[in-house]
């Protein structure tokens, strides 16, 4: 049998959608062809924007059989994993960190598999492949660094042997316990916090707004400019806010990714003065861009927790990811959980002093994530209800 032959594309037209898709599978809609190439096309993952593309294939006889999303990156802004402190200690020590290599999803810090295999394959072995193949580019181009964001456990596994430097870092997800309803859900918390979700939800209420799940072809032409100018205004808002995304990304998106959104809309006297836009896919809900024309109590928890919940638990969704950040999740239910991430750096010297922070890092993670659930709002397991 031949050799796998490894191409690198700098585009994502010139890969196979179906071969693609095929690889990406049941994983994360934000691995599949249609997001990524969207990314490209509307002029958000550009090498203008600093993401140039480098998307790295793996053929036998052919066919594809692992891949992964890979940007020529100039700069460290979109990637949610801030290693700034890496980019510092590199113009301390006289080199030059960008460009790097980062296997990632633009502006997406949501976890999933980064680096795919074709199903019915053993993995292991082209996890390896495409790890030492990634390596190999990165060093033979003299970059100062290669990076995986949001990768899963088993590449982690896989690519530590290879001598990839793992750091951890902190979500806060919910769960799905096989809740019935909301008031189900309100059950699992303690009374302090229960009551004050109920007046949360009752305070928007009576200010006369309502809330709405529109999903899929549920999604109004009409909408799409307004989840634009929802973003863009919130964005704006931001000292360090970025519009990453453009208004064609939405279009586009609205175009040939209906299939995975799910936006809620709060309203007011028939008035859209509130929206979030969230993706979904097999059993997994995303929460990325929240944006308000009018701020109003207690409106963003109901728009970007509450009412999202509300539409796990009715449509049978497990688990709710809803971005990076933000302690006030817990208050509403949302326990951490761990997000990983590899790195290889080319310098002998930075690589131990990268690894020896990474180290301590871990262990103050692990702390912090143990200690942060055990002050969880949600009572145990088997006490719902109680």
């Amino acid at each position: 049998m031949n050799p796998p032959v490894i191409r690198i594309v700098e585009r994502m037209q010139d890969v196979s959608r179906a071969e693609w898709d095929a690889l990406a599978g049941a994983e994360s809609p934000f691995l599949e062809w249609d997001w990524l190439q969207i990314l490209e096309e509307s002029g958000c993952a550009t090498a203008a924007r600093g993401w140039s593309p480098r998307h790295v294939l793996v053929e036998e006889a052919g066919r594809l059989v692992a891949a992964c999303p890979m940007y020529l990156k100039h700069n460290s802004e979109g990637e949610f994993v801030f290693d700034y402190a890496f980019a510092n200690a590199s113009q301390q020590a006289g080199l030059a960190y960008y460009p790097k290599l980062l296997v990632a999803v633009p502006f997406t810090p949501a976890g999933g598999t980064r680096l795919l295999t074709a199903p019915g394959r053993e993995r292991a072995p082209l996890l390896r492949l495409l790890g030492q193949a990634l390596l190999e580019l990165c060093d033979s181009a003299g970059l100062s660094s290669l990076h995986i964001n949001f990768c899963r456990p088993d590449e982690v596994e896989a690519l530590r042997s290879l001598g990839f430097l793992e750091r951890v870092g902190m979500q806060y997800h919910w769960e799905n316990r096989g809740y019935r309803d909301f008031e189900d859900y309100l059950s699992a918390f303690r009374s302090k916090r229960r009551n004050q979700i109920r007046r949360e939800r009752r305070d928007v209420l009576e200010q006369g707004i309502t809330l709405r799940v529109r999903a899929g072809e549920d999604i109004a032409e009409s909408l799409v400019p307004t989840m634009y100018a929802l973003y863009q205004g919130h964005v704006e808002k931001l000292y360090w806010g970025r519009l990453y995304l453009t208004p064609e990304f939405f279009t586009l998106v609205a175009q040939r990714f209906r299939r995975h959104l799910a936006w809620v809309f709060a309203e007011r006297e028939g008035q859209v003065i509130a929206g979030t836009f969230n993706v979904q896919k097999n059993g997994v809900f995303y929460g990325r861009y929240w944006g308000a024309f009018h701020e109003l109590r207690h409106l963003h928890f109901d728009v970007c927790y509450y009412a999202a919940v509300e539409h796990c638990i009715r449509t049978g969704i497990q688990r709710f990811e809803p971005g990076a950040g933000g302690e006030f999740k817990q208050l509403r239910g949302f326990d951490a959980r761990p997000t990983y991430s590899l790195h290889h750096f080319s310098h002998p010297g930075l690589r131990q002093a990268v690894a020896d922070y990474l180290e301590r890092e871990r262990t103050q993670m692990a702390d912090l994530i143990a200690h942060t659930n055990l002050e969880s709002v949600l009572k145990p397991r088997g006490e719902e209800g109680a």
